[in-house]
């Protein structure tokens, strides 16, 4: 199989991390993973966790589509973490992913080397979209309140959330005036 990302390597057969089959670009160092492969080996090494270096990597993030080594079809970008902005490419058609050099380390930076086989579901890219909704919003009301502020309404609402008469305390808060049977 000829390499996917510089088009010049060849992929050689390899023990990704010693651990389970891969293969490898004997020019660009890129790693083409079967799921299916990464799937087996976990089932075997249930307790196995891969572990990171602690240097920060920011591999090289790739925007064109790659195609598949092994079917030719065009690949699909997935978010590996709500951490990362950066993608890695699935054949959907073979049921591999392509890590571009750099990118198996970033993985295990980010912790989500053990799951290597959920990164292109549905449920773990929502997720993702989910928590980046959140820290997104969480940083807009971090920008508009200052810190002492914002604590105390994280607090009120969740005091306010767990109460038993939380419409009636809406009510009273929302009032212009709640003693007041005007408006």
């Amino acid at each position: 199989m000829n390499c996917t990302s510089c088009e010049s390597g060849t992929l050689k057969s390899t023990l990704l991390d010693d651990a389970f089959r891969a293969h490898t670009c004997s020019n660009c160092n890129g790693h083409w993973i079967l799921i299916e492969d990464f799937v087996a080996w976990k089932e075997k090494n249930k307790n196995f966790s891969f572990t990171s270096t602690s240097m920060e990597l920011t591999p090289k993030d790739s925007k064109r589509a790659k195609l598949c080594p092994v079917s030719g079809s065009i690949m699909r970008k997935f978010r590996v973490s709500e951490k990362s902005e950066h993608r890695v490419d699935y054949s959907v058609a073979v049921g591999g992913l392509w890590l571009d050099p750099g990118e198996w380390e970033l993985l295990k930076q980010l912790g989500v080397a053990d799951s290597l086989n959920a990164i292109a579901t549905q449920q773990w890219q929502n997720q993702i979209r989910e928590q980046s909704t959140i820290q997104s919003f969480t940083n807009i009301y971090s920008d508009k309140f200052d810190k002492a502020d914002y604590d105390k309404l994280k607090e009120i609402r969740a005091w306010l959330a767990a109460h038993p008469q939380k419409a009636d305390l809406k009510a009273y808060l929302m009032a212009e005036d709640p003693y007041s049977a005007e408006k």
